[in-house]
């Protein structure tokens, strides 16, 4: 087992050297042609792949329909023409309703927050405090989003959040890509390896019968040499990539002084919203629409109490919607992509193909397939809490019968489907962050992959490590 993984170790350090040399040559095409492309594709595969579904029911512990194990079976062909996939597309606009309404809402709001000055006094604040160490400042806020992405599962509501990362990337001289960086890759690697995530090792945990929170001293180590692995890669990204120091939109000094008490009060009242937004996601369950709402309030507040009258507030609104539309646009556009799959009832059956060979392996080996087979089911199921609920109820009864615990196929189902959150186009907090930034998916690609290897290789290890304790 030894050499297997060294030689796996080996193998992911070639491949990111290969990868890099390759990513000179190769250019991703434009957030909206690749996944509409994905569109296509999925309509192509709905008369290549045959129709079929597993039987589904309610599950006691988690309240959600889950699959049974061995009710897979073909059922009447339902290609999606042409004409039904331009359909779909307007259908996953509506899906992600909630969530792109929640983007418009909140990048609004901050645009709002933005035309005041507060930020920029907040951002100019910061950078005294860590003049001549601002590389500190990518592990602090990296921490902070990866520990939201342990908790909450972090996504789709980072996205308002980018142009607050933008100013102080920029005031400091850091590439616009670091945003993505600290935010959303470090909240996908906090959510891949937490202990207590209840959108992904939660729900997994509970349909596996396993005690909530269990195997959680084993997950912290990993997810400490995890985010070594991302925070360590983003800052080496950053120093090299450091240009000089955006200062453009530097607000004048006698203005500053004049505006700094409304500067503290918009600041505070941020600061109050971020607090009653964290406490009303964990405790109260808050869905995206209360999300909305709140940013919506902090938005009219904070241009009365900066200063910008009815009128500049609800421009300030219009200028955030106009800035920040093709990203929310995107969030739905990418769940199209799952809607033409859902139609052609062809993705239990590319699950059940997926699965289907793992029970003959060697258990360590099978656990390592495990990731592989969560890793390729990520791109049709993008939803880390919809994949659990498909594939635990599968693979369960299979690592007992091959002698696997059940804790570490929640490990494979961790590591394979929460890091493809830094990679699947099908995933739209992704291309939204991403195309906010004003990063070609490609560079995205270029920094985040050789990293993403890295992590894959440090849950492999994990997986092998997990047997061997017996966990």
């Amino acid at each position: 087992m030894a050499s297997v993984l060294g030689k796996f170790f080996f193998h992911t350090f070639i491949t990111s050297r290969f990868y890099l040399r390759g990513m000179k040559m190769i250019r991703f095409p434009h957030p909206l042609v690749l996944l509409v492309g994905f569109i296509v594709l999925a309509c192509l595969l709905s008369y290549v792949l045959p129709a079929g579904v597993f039987e589904r029911h309610t599950d006691a512990a988690t309240g959600r329909e889950v699959v049974v194990a061995g009710s897979y079976h073909r059922v009447k062909e339902t290609p999606v023409s042409p004409l039904q996939a331009m359909v779909d597309i307007p259908k996953g606009l509506q899906d992600a309703a909630s969530v792109i309404f929640l983007v418009f809402l909140a990048g609004g709001a901050f645009t709002v927050v933005d035309q005041t000055g507060a930020l920029r006094s907040g951002v100019d604040w910061l950078l005294t405090k860590f003049r001549g160490r601002e590389a500190i400042v990518i592990p602090i806020i990296s921490v902070l989003f990866a520990t939201m992405g342990a908790l909450e599962n972090m996504q789709e509501e980072i996205v308002p959040l980018v142009p607050v990362l933008l100013i102080l990337m920029r005031r400091i001289g850091y590439p616009t890509l670091t945003a993505a960086a600290v935010s959303l890759g470090s909240a996908a690697v906090g959510a891949a390896f937490s202990p207590l995530n209840p959108f992904q090792v939660g729900i997994a945990q509970k349909l596996a019968q396993l005690p909530l929170l269990s195997g959680g001293g084993f997950r912290l180590v990993f997810l400490a040499l995890a985010l070594l692995i991302w925070i360590g890669g983003t800052v080496r990204y950053a120093v090299r990539h450091r240009v000089q120091p955006d200062t453009a939109d530097e607000a004048d000094p006698a203005a500053a002084v004049h505006q700094g008490r409304n500067h503290g009060l918009v600041l505070l009242l941020l600061f109050i919203t971020f607090a009653f937004f964290a406490f009303g996601v964990l405790q109260l369950g808050w869905e995206f629409e209360q999300m909305a709402a709140l940013f919506f309030g902090l938005g009219i507040l904070a241009g009365l109490l900066g200063g910008l009258g009815l009128t500049g507030t609800a421009e300030g609104f219009i200028d955030g919607f106009r800035d920040i539309a093709f990203s929310a646009l995107l969030i739905g556009f990418a769940r199209a992509i799952f809607v033409v799959l859902e139609q052609g009832q062809i993705v239990d059956t590319i699950v059940n193909g997926l699965s289907a060979p793992l029970a003959g392996l060697p258990a360590w080996l099978s656990a390592l397939g495990m990731m592989g087979v969560h890793t390729a089911l990520h791109l049709p199921v993008p939803s880390v809490s919809g994949q659990a609920v498909l594939t635990m109820p599968l693979l369960v009864p299979l690592s007992d019968l091959i002698g696997l615990s059940r804790q570490v196929t929640v490990l494979a189902y961790q590591y394979g489907a929460g890091l493809c959150e830094l990679l699947t186009p099908t995933n739209g907090a992704l291309m939204a962050i991403v195309a906010a930034c004003g990063v070609r998916f490609d560079e995205w690609w270029k920094f985040a992959l050789p990293l993403y290897l890295l992590l894959l290789a440090l849950g492999a290890l994990a997986v092998v490590v997990g047997i061997a304790l017996g966990i």
